[in-house]
């Protein structure tokens, strides 16, 4: 049983590390970091949605908030109580306006927790699919869960105080 959690996060890494270099080697360049935090999921067997509060950073300009809204269809048991997750941005430009990154994004996914989890998921969306979210480390996650599947992601302009 402890083989599970480590063996999913192998092939997770293995996931990340190969859509990582397609994205490299689409022509984009990293503009920043998209920093996403949700708190309480439960798992529907075959999907999920889970809400997150997401701010982008990137060198040079202020911080730009979003809501997102992810939707998993595929395996996806358990519950987690927080979800940390973190992609480096790829765009055709470095020239990025507040709420750019607002958009649906399409990719895949896979997660693993007992107590403290794994995951990494990669996506590409937005204005004309035209950015790229390529996991910049695993996803942080505590609970109980196994996942896998495609997953959507809605990236709408945030609020401040949230």
């Amino acid at each position: 049983m402890r083989r599970l959690p480590t063996l999913l996060g192998l092939a997770t890494a293995v996931l990340a590390a190969s859509i990582g270099s397609s994205f490299a080697q689409s022509g984009r360049t990293q503009v920043g970091v998209l920093e996403c935090r949700g708190g309480p999921n439960i798992g529907m067997v075959v999907g999920s949605v889970t809400n997150l509060g997401c701010v982008f950073r990137a060198q040079g300009r202020p911080d730009d908030l979003y809501t997102a809204q992810i939707t998993k269809i595929g395996i996806d048991l358990g519950i987690t109580e927080q979800t940390v997750l973190s992609w480096a941005v790829f765009a055709p430009t470095v020239q990025l306006g507040m709420g750019d990154l607002s958009g649906n994004y399409a990719g895949v996914a896979a997660s693993a927790a007992v107590g403290v989890g794994l995951g990494a998921n990669a996506m590409i969306g937005g204005s004309q699919n035209s950015f790229a979210l390529q996991p910049l480390s695993v996803q942080g996650q505590t609970g109980l869960s196994v996942a896998g599947g495609v997953q959507s992601l809605e990236l709408r302009p945030g609020r401040i105080g949230r």
